[in-house]
């Protein structure tokens, strides 16, 4: 197994994307050398590990980085002994992929549009579209589970991590906009997932409280505001 000298994770605390793979490494029990990035002040470092997106997460192993979430928590899985985060099966594996890009490609852009909306309409289409997702979650947590405490079975698994990493953000978006993202009366079999997801160790490890995303959100605002109205004077 790989030692501390050998993994350097690039990453930012309120990232849902980064705590993925500190969750993946966390259940593997491997250590690693974590470098917060300041995005608006991007290192070196980060802008040659990863010249396509220029983003984290980031993990350097031996000198090689690997970019994109999904596919580092895969690689860990794959390279370290310890509990499996995939399942063996090749079609629930191939299931758990499918999932975990849906809330990628679906729900992510739903509930980050709550934030980024320009208008109370924009934002109120966005909070249908995330409850739309998270209904389509609900009925694949019905399927997928069987009746057990995580996507993954017993214990948290590759898709518990792909959508357990938005949680706080979630909380986030209640705080700020009261919208309630995993509503008991739509989603009572997420709402239940959530709470023992957000007990677990390693979510406890690693997940940041929701201030921190509220505060993160209120500054990227406010430096948005800033960059629109300096564009405006020119």
């Amino acid at each position: 197994m790989a030692g501390k000298e050998d993994l350097k994770l690039l990453g930012m605390r309120v990232s849902p994307f980064v705590i993925r793979v500190r969750m993946a490494l966390s259940i593997k029990g491997v250590s690693y050398e974590y470098v917060e990035e300041d995005l608006s002040n991007k290192s070196d470092l980060l802008l040659s590990s990863n010249p396509v997106h220029k983003k984290v997460p980031v993990l350097i192993h031996n000198g090689k980085p690997l970019c994109e979430s999904l596919v580092i928590v895969q690689y860990v899985d794959e390279l370290f002994a310890g509990p499996g985060i995939l399942p063996t099966d090749p079609h629930e594996r191939a299931t758990a992929r499918f999932w975990a890009a849906f809330v990628d490609d679906k729900l992510y852009p739903a509930w980050i549009g709550i934030i980024k909306a320009k208008t109370e309409d924009e934002r109120t289409e966005k909070v249908k579209e995330t409850h739309a997702a998270i209904r389509q979650m609900e009925e694949a947590f019905a399927k997928l589970s069987e009746g057990k405490a995580f996507f993954g079975g017993d214990s948290i698994g590759y898709l518990d991590i792909a959508l357990g990493s938005l949680l706080f953000w979630f909380e986030a978006v209640r705080r700020m906009y009261d919208v309630e993202i995993i509503k008991s009366s739509e989603a009572p079999l997420l709402v239940a997932w959530a709470e023992r997801f957000g007990e677990t160790a390693e979510a406890k490890e690693v997940v940041p409280e929701a201030d921190e995303a509220v505060q993160y959100a209120y500054n990227l605002r406010a430096a948005y505001a800033a960059a629109a109205a300096a564009a405006a004077t020119k």
